[in-house]
């Protein structure tokens, strides 16, 4: 943990003023096994652990609004917490403090079936609330990988996007009201089930991707879509990455198709995966793989529309392209895709997830600098992720036979070679895991000084004395 002169430390008498607040079983204090699980989030690496020295478990906006007046009169740091499945360590206490976590406000409170709105609390898990809404025919379209896992309320602190973004977009497009709670404990109402508002700021989608350092949500208003009634999922073979790739402009443009999903994957991304998942896919020659979900209202629609997918695969350098349109076929081939990240895990303790995004039509060139880069530093970058937007998830690892301060030094050169070509092509450093504690010292080779200082300026508007989530996005505060 970092030393912050600025930050007071938890005492026995605030920790049982948290306790009066929230009661006494809902405050974690002194106990370090207990306090651990709270110290990461998904990020690998050691370096981003932190232990808080309180973990508090608000049920309400007035019991979080009074834990945030508390922190501001003592000046202790607030860390948001929802599930802890994140990937850029923006759920870690950098500076100790108090950990806020949202485990018991997990209630769906209100679906609207005249109004096609549903309103949760932020530690709902994001696929409870398409289970209860299956029975109603409808969806919260927004879809991150990791949704059997994460919480609503990080998904928009992220602004998670994932693999439906192409067709449905990303979690912010769902949001039409927030209530939430100041650095300075004030409770805030925006927007709310009107589809329209432009009545001052659109302080929901600035909020939206915060990444929990302007405030926190304790209520979120979701736009809802009906369910397609029918899917089909095509797994394309190619010989080279340029062909996969430049079937995506072609699906838009020619055949007029906006897909569900466009996922690329590389052949030591499928091949790693399918030994850990046990799964045999057909691979072979295989250099790249896409991966395309087609969606629709009816069987004849999607049929003719993979059809139309199919064709263009195959004229853009496919091998061979496979359909999978039930249940059980569908899932299987998404499992393969969805466990890509756990497969690397296990295979590679050390290991840098990254997030970047670029033009999607730059994809095929910047994928020959990728490897370049690999090649230069004597490392492994397996890469996959949505090709039909632009983000890929390159992913760095250490090779076995290095020791740790050699591994941590590569690393920081090749990042920031990555991020410099990332930028190079018009991309940015991250799509949708967001910069958290591990990306923020290169914040820099994004975005001008003068960006970074007008944010550093809306930060400190919402938050005067710094208290909520510090350590995040910027490398100095």
């Amino acid at each position: 943990m970092p030393e912050h002169s600025g930050y007071s430390r938890i005492n026995q008498r605030i920790a049982e003023e948290l306790k009066s607040i929230v009661g006494r079983a809902n405050v974690i204090f002194a106990d370090r096994e207990k306090l651990e699980p709270y110290s990461h989030d998904e990020v690998a690496e050691d370096m981003h652990f932190s232990l808080p020295e309180a973990v508090v478990k608000p049920e309400s906006a007035l019991e979080i609004s009074r834990i945030m007046k508390l922190a501001n009169r003592y000046m202790i740091s607030v860390t948001p917490r929802g599930a802890g499945s994140g990937l850029s360590g923006g759920a870690i206490p950098v500076y100790g403090g108090i950990v806020l976590s949202f485990e018991r406000m997990n209630r769906v409170l209100n679906i609207d079936l005249d109004n096609l709105m549903v309103e949760v609390e932020p530690g709902v898990v994001t696929n409870t609330i398409n289970e209860e809404l299956k029975e109603y025919g409808l969806m919260f379209a927004g879809y991150p990988m990791s949704l059997e896992t994460c919480f609503i309320g990080g998904n928009v602190a992220e602004n998670a996007g994932g693999g439906k973004a192409i067709k449905y977009g990303v979690t912010s497009r769902y949001i039409m009201g927030l209530e939430f709670v100041t650095a300075e404990g004030e409770i805030i109402k925006l927007g709310g089930k009107v589809r329209k508002n432009v009545t001052g700021y659109d302080l929901i989608h600035l909020l939206a991707g915060s990444e929990g350092t302007l405030g926190i949500f304790t209520k979120i208003t979701l736009s809802l879509v009906p369910i397609p009634g029918f899917r089909a999922v095509l797994l394309a073979l190619f010989k080279s990455t340029e062909d996969a790739i430049s079937v995506v402009p072609g699906l838009l443009r020619v055949g007029k198709i906006i897909p569900a999903s466009i996922e690329y994957m590389d052949r030591l991304s499928v091949t790693t995966t399918c030994e850990y998942l046990n799964e045999v896919l057909p691979y072979r020659d295989s250099e790249a793989m896409l991966l395309i979900e087609i969606d629709g209202k009816t069987e004849d629609e999607v049929s003719r529309d993979y059809e139309v997918v199919g064709d263009i695969c195959l004229k853009k350098g496919a091998f061979e392209v496979y359909v999978a349109d039930n249940k059980t076929t569908i899932e299987r081939v998404w499992s393969v895709r969805r466990n890509i990240a756990e497969a690397f895990k296990v295979d590679t303790a050390h290991q840098s997830l990254e997030d970047i995004v670029v033009p999607t039509a730059s994809i095929p060139d910047f994928m020959k600098d990728l490897q370049a880069l690999a090649v230069k530093n004597g490392v492994d970058i397996p890469c996959y992720g949505h090709a039909g937007d632009g983000n890929l998830h390159a992913t760095v690892l250490k090779p076995k036979l290095w020791d740790e301060e050699k591994w941590l030094k590569k690393l920081d050169t090749v990042l920031k070679e990555l991020y410099r070509i990332t930028v190079g092509y018009g991309g940015e450093i991250s799509g949708e895991h967001g910069i958290g504690s591990k990306r923020k010292k290169y914040i820099g080779i994004n975005l001008s000084q003068g960006t970074i200082e007008l944010m550093k300026r809306i930060k400190k508007a919402f938050d005067p004395n710094n208290i909520l989530n510090p350590g995040k996005i910027f490398p100095d505060i």
